[in-house]
């Protein structure tokens, strides 16, 4: 063992000196053969070398263009979603902007600020406490309903359940005011989860489907005509005196963002129909769309009730249908009418006719004949 490795010291030693030696006679060498010995060292013993380095390096130039693509393509679509994000933002805060202006006074604006815990789906921290005239109780709204409730407040900030908590309750009633209950969680499985009901309405009150369902303003935390969310169905209990509906939120979890908060005094005097009466302003164009589309079509069935009696006229009178500009569809019926007038026209009798007067010959003249005959 220990010759084998003093064996291999002086191979070591004899290549260092032979390296040393190689590289003073390659450094005297002329420069002309310097050049041609390398060249022939690259042709020869060094070509695999040679190609494996630069197959090596094709292979990183690769990788470093393929790891650009993903990277660029990550931007993309970074930036797509932003940019979507943006969008929907945008258009949150307008309809916000919106309510305020409708609302005009008694109200808040404030952020969520984000959490991380167990009820981060059913309570919201807001930015506002009671330095701005946050209290508990307070309604948290947005443009397209009810949110929530602040449950506790401090100086700075506030602490809200949404309508997904356990413990949230509101009054409701349709928009209609034929049915009241009470709106609750459905607590459900999956994504029934995510929905409302409408308790104990009277039997005798049937709902449909799509029916707004708002706040009623009794019990005196909710103003009256906030909406809460539409009804899905009716949904079976054990209690027969009474219906209970699955009703879809008005606010969607994923479409929570910048919020309202009404103040005690403005939940006082009521939100003076904001909700109802854009729900009532939805309702009038889709009638006024309606009517005009009715308009439509019955313009369209008098200008073709015209070009038909038109062509019916042209063919009574002998003219060939070639004539008419515009030649309209007839139905088998149309087309056996129009034969049976036809042949009715041809058989009718010459005595029907008309036939022309002729004026009667005046009576013999009686008396002296004129003075100019004489």
């Amino acid at each position: 063992m220990a010759r084998s490795v003093r064996g291999g010291g002086r191979l070591d030693t004899g290549l260092v000196v032979a390296c040393v030696v190689l590289a003073v006679f390659a450094l005297v060498m002329p420069r002309r053969m310097r050049d041609s010995v390398s060249t022939a060292l690259r042709s020869t013993i060094l070509s695999p070398l040679v190609l494996l380095e630069m197959r090596a390096s094709t292979v990183r130039a690769a990788i470093a263009s393929r790891n650009d693509v993903l990277v660029a393509r990550g931007r993309v679509v970074t930036d797509a979603l932003s940019a979507n994000a943006v969008a929907d933002e945008n258009v949150t805060l307008r309809r916000l902007l919106g309510l305020s202006a409708r609302l005009r006074d008694g109200f808040v604006a404030a952020e969520i600020i984000p959490t991380r815990g167990v009820d981060d789906d059913f309570t919201l921290t807001l930015n506002v406490g009671t330095g701005v005239g946050v209290l508990p109780f307070s309604p948290v709204v947005m443009a397209d309903g009810l949110v929530g409730m602040v449950q506790s407040a401090d100086a700075n900030t506030s602490f809200a359940i949404t309508w997904a908590h356990p413990d949230f309750r509101v009054s409701a009633m349709s928009v209609n005011e034929t049915a009241f209950g009470i709106v609750q969680p459905h607590l459900g499985t999956g994504a029934e989860r995510w929905l409302l009901e409408l308790r104990g309405v009277k039997f005798a009150a049937k709902l449909d489907t799509g029916t707004l369902i708002v706040s009623s303003g009794l019990g005196g935390t909710y103003p009256r005509g906030i909406p809460v969310g539409t009804v899905l169905g009716e949904i079976a209990t054990p209690e027969k005196w009474a219906r209970t509906y699955l009703l879809k939120p008005s606010v969607l979890p994923a479409a929570i963002g910048p919020v309202l908060v009404l103040l005690p005094q403005r939940a006082t005097r009521g939100v003076n129909g904001v909700w109802t009466n854009l729900a009532a302003a939805d309702s009038a164009a889709r009638a006024i769309a309606a009517a005009g589309d009715s308009l439509a079509r019955k313009a369209a069935l008098d200008e073709l009730i015209a070009r038909r009696a038109a062509l019916d006229s042209a063919s009574g009178s002998g003219a060939p249908s070639d004539s008419v500009g515009v030649q309209p569809l007839m139905t088998p019926a149309d087309s056996a009418r129009a034969d049976s007038v036809r042949r009715a026209r041809s058989a009718r009798p010459d005595s029907v006719r008309r036939v022309p007067t002729v004026p009667p010959a005046a009576p013999p003249r009686t008396g002296p004949p004129p003075a100019g005959a004489r």
